[in-house]
């Protein structure tokens, strides 16, 4: 499993190695091994432009996904599942209405990136909507045991 993370923003202190171990933790129960993940943390300016640039929504987000093309490898055979990136400014202020420290909203978006790659999309169905939801608590929990979203948080 190859795990790629460049915190591209410095307004928050990220222990990007403990992150990394969270990723490899979701994708271990999600049966994603072995894949190679990208993951970009970086500021609202930047993600705003991705935002823009590829879904033509003019605003901020916390989290987007770009997933490979399913038959996409590297050049070892390893399947590239894709890239998430997350703004860790809008992180941070969610995690506030969520309840939440900012390590446990990072690992909520990352785990909610991560079901987009794998093709599930809240927006299609409201079934869907629920599966997510369901995988992302139970993703949530196994990572942080006893703790759940709170707040304002749908996930």
């Amino acid at each position: 499993m190859r795990i790629l993370v460049r915190n591209g923003q410095r307004k928050h202190k990220i222990d990007s190695r403990l992150f990394k171990k969270r990723l490899a933790k979701i994708l271990e129960a999600l049966e994603q091994n072995p894949c190679e993940l990208s993951v970009l943390l970086t500021g609202d300016r930047k993600i705003k432009k991705l935002n823009s640039q590829y879904r033509k929504v003019d605003s901020a987000t916390d989290v987007l996904s770009f997933p490979q093309d399913s038959s996409a490898i590297d050049e070892q055979g390893i399947p590239l599942l894709g890239d998430v990136v997350i703004s860790v400014e809008t992180a941070a202020r969610q995690a506030k209405e969520h309840l939440l420290t900012l390590d446990e909203e990072l690992a909520l978006l990352a785990i909610h990136g991560i079901l987009h790659l794998r093709g599930l999309d809240h927006e299609r169905s409201s079934k869907e909507a629920r599966l997510m939801q369901r995988q992302t608590r139970d993703l949530f929990t196994l990572i942080f045991p006893g703790r759940q979203p709170s707040g304002t948080s749908n996930f």
